[in-house]
C-alpha cells in the first residue's frame, strides 16, 4: 500500500525517541522576517499546517510541556515563526498556519511570503512535518504548501491529527484522500503518522521519527 501509517518503533527507537525529547524544551524566538531567523547551526524540523490543525498542541504533546507553544481555538493565532530548542541540537519550529486566519489580509499576506521565503531558503531543515486533520483530508490550501515543498526540495511527511476525533470507517476514507493527494507530489515521504495529541495516540512513533533525523 503506498503512504502507510508508520509503524509504532520497536524498544530502541522508542528509547532514542524517549532521550531525545526527555531534554529541556525551551522557547527560542518568534521570527517576524528571514533577518531575524537564528543561525543555522544546528539540525531543524518544522511544522506546517492550516489554521488550527493543531500544530502547538502537537509540539506541546512531544515535547511534555504544557503551554511551550501556544494553541488557541482562533484560527490564525500563530502570526510568527516560533524556534524552540529541544536540547543543544536540535530546533523545533512552529510555522504560521496558512489558509483562513482571524486577522486583516494585509497581514495575512505577511505570513504567507515569510512561510514561502522560509520554507524555500534554509539550508539546515531536515524535514516538513505537514499536519492534515484526520476528519478532512488534504485540502486546496494544502496543496499550495505541498507543491511549494516540491519546489523547494524539502522532504515532508505528512502528520495527520485529532485520529481521535473521527471514526474508523471515515478515518479509511480520509486516508485514501491523503493518500491519492500525497502520491502527486514528489518530496513527500512514503509514510504517514496518525496522532491524536489529547490522546497521546501517535507520540511515541513521531518521536521516534524526529530522533533518527537528529
Amino acid at each position: 500500500m503506498p503512504f502507510p501509517l508508520a509503524d509504532p518503533p520497536d524498544t530502541a527507537e522508542a528509547e532514542r525517541g524517549r532521550k531525545l525529547f526527555a531534554g529541556q524544551s525551551e522557547f527560542l524566538k518568534g521570527v517576524v522576517a528571514m533577518s531575524g531567523l537564528p543561525p543555522a547551526d544546528r539540525l531543524e524540523i518544522c511544522f506546517a499546517g492550516r489554521s488550527n490543525v493543531g500544530k502547538s498542541s502537537l509540539i506541546n504533546a512531544l515535547t511534555g510541556t504544557r503551554g511551550l507553544a501556544r494553541a488557541s481555538n482562533t484560527p490564525g493565532r500563530t502570526q510568527e515563526i516560533n524556534f524552540f530548542t529541544q536540547g543543544p541540537d536540535l530546533y523545533l519550529v512552529d510555522l504560521p498556519g496558512y489558509g483562513f486566519a482571524n486577522a486583516p489580509l494585509p497581514v495575512v499576506e505577511k505570513w504567507q511570503r515569510l512561510l514561502k521565503q522560509y520554507l524555500s531558503g534554509r539550508p539546515s531543515l531536515r524535514r516538513a512535518f505537514v499536519l492534515i486533520d484526520a476528519r478532512h483530508g488534504v485540502k486546496p490550501v494544502d496543496e499550495e504548501i505541498l507543491s511549494l515543498l516540491d519546489r523547494s526540495a524539502v522532504t515532508f511527511q505528512c502528520v495527520l491529527t485529532k485520529a481521535d476525533k473521527v471514526k474508523e470507517k471515515e478515518r479509511d476514507r480520509v486516508l485514501a484522500q491523503v493518500r491519492a493527494a500525497l502520491a502527486r507530489h514528489p518530496a513527500a515521504y512514503p509514510e504517514m503518522v496518525l496522532t491524536s495529541s489529547e490522546k497521546g495516540d501517535g507520540i511515541a512513533t513521531l518521536r521516534s521519527i524526529i530522533a533518527g533525523l537528529a
